[in-house]
């Protein structure tokens, strides 16, 4: 039998995760019959998990929604209707309660496995035509903290980093997400960059002991919700240890006093009693990450979902300009999003890091987070003033000159014996 002359390729976007993997949908007189990854994308160079091999099995159809349905009365029973007179019936309701209400008297809530150009086509309906604000999709419930903390610190929703930063990375952050599971093509990408090099220091945070923690080279199983202690004390250790780029910070970034006087009392022994983890291993991440001739983050709804959700991403940045990990080939901090188009085409944009200051903001203590005698109770002691160029002779010196403590001397409370 000859072949269908009719048969084709179209090269797409899988739209499950936030990965964004490049597929070829095999299509046959308007049927799609079978996807596959493309060889010749970036994100995914032809891999594919098993939801996107599957893809294809959503569009048959016998599962498919073929043509519009219409009730008139809440409690009628829904009929089949012609295209036509559907779209007019919407429409119609559409712009009655538009007229007798308000543009805000209505809403449109969409998918975050849209296409940006469906994006597009929406928010014009809604701000351009309607004239309301009332456009919202699942992408940014997942995505409002992060995209907060990003223009706190950063000054913009955009990830400086991409997929080949993990090839190039000495230190690999990963919290709050078990991306074995969530994004297991990014996943492969990391075993691979772990094999080809075999130091790559992998530091997972993640009270679960998933599969992405069994191959991590440090596992913080932390208590729920205690992520920022646990970032606030890294950064305690990177001043204390003089392993923040001084130069960096000098020339890109504003605000950095304020942030290490509020990390200052934020010790890793204070930080163990919080997050539940030995205040040696929070030490040993904040010394690897430094250390590190380039080191990148990624994280997912872990760090997200929380009532300081954007204080968690602010920290975690905190980390990456203190330490000018950020804007070079393996540096940076890249948040891995539900949906693929949350950050259509930023991941392979250059972010001009170097042509702009960021502003560098304290983060307030959760009070809930420290133990039983309250963040207020925690002794002050005479503070030396705090100086950026950290010498690495002798504690006694690192004492005096940044004006922190040692990390390995327990925090004392006014109420403690």
């Amino acid at each position: 039998m000859p072949a269908s002359t009719t048969r084709a390729e179209t090269r797409s976007v899988c739209c499950y995760c936030g990965v964004g993997c490049g597929i070829v949908i095999d299509h046959d007189a308007g049927r799609i019959v079978g996807v596959r990854g493309d060889p010749d994308h970036p994100a995914n160079f032809g891999r594919l998990c098993t939801k996107g091999s599957t893809l294809y099995l959503t569009a048959v159809r016998e599962t498919r929604a073929l043509y519009p349905e219409l009730r008139t009365t809440r409690d009628g029973a829904r009929k089949r209707v012609a295209w036509d007179l559907a779209l007019d019936h919407a429409a119609a309701r559409f712009a009655r309660t538009i007229r007798e209400h308000g543009p805000d008297s209505v809403a449109l809530y969409v998918s975050g496995q849209l296409l940006t150009e469906d994006y597009y086509v929406f928010n014009k309906l809604a701000r351009g035509l309607i004239g309301t604000n009332n456009v919202d999709s699942n992408s940014r419930l997942c995505m409002s903290s992060a995209v907060a903390g990003y223009k706190q610190t950063l000054g913009a929703d955009a990830p400086p980093a991409c997929y080949a930063d993990i090839d190039q990375t000495g230190c690999l952050l990963i919290a709050g997400s078990n991306t074995a599971y969530a994004h297991p093509v990014v996943f492969r990408r990391i075993e691979d960059a772990k094999a080809a090099n075999p130091d790559l220091k992998i530091i997972v945070v993640d009270p679960r002991r998933t599969d992405t923690a069994a191959m991590a080279d440090l596992h913080l199983p932390i208590l729920p919700g205690t992520d920022l202690v646990l970032f606030n004390a890294m950064l305690h250790v990177l001043l204390w240890e003089g392993l923040t780029d001084t130069r960096f910070i000098r020339e890109h970034c504003d605000g950095f006093e304020a942030v290490r006087e509020a990390v200052r009392e934020i010790t890793p022994a204070l930080a163990s009693q919080v997050c539940g983890v030995p205040a040696d291993d929070i030490v040993l991440a904040a010394r690897w990450f430094g250390a590190a001739q380039a080191s990148l983050s990624m994280w997912c709804q872990g760090l997200n979902q929380s009532i300081h959700g954007t204080h968690n991403t602010a920290a975690l940045v905190h980390l990456h300009l203190a330490t000018g990990h950020i804007g070079r080939p393996g540096a940076g901090r890249s948040r891995s999003p539900a949906s693929p188009t949350r950050w259509a085409g930023a991941r392979s944009a250059a972010w001009p890091i170097c042509c702009r200051r960021i502003a560098i903001r304290p983060i307030p203590t959760i009070a809930p987070q420290w133990p039983a005698c309250g963040a207020s109770t925690i002794c002050r002691r005479r503070r030396a003033r705090p100086r950026s160029n950290c010498s690495r002779r002798s504690a006694a010196v690192k004492s005096r000159r940044c004006g922190l403590r040692a990390p390995t001397r327990p925090s004392r409370c006014r109420n403690s014996p």
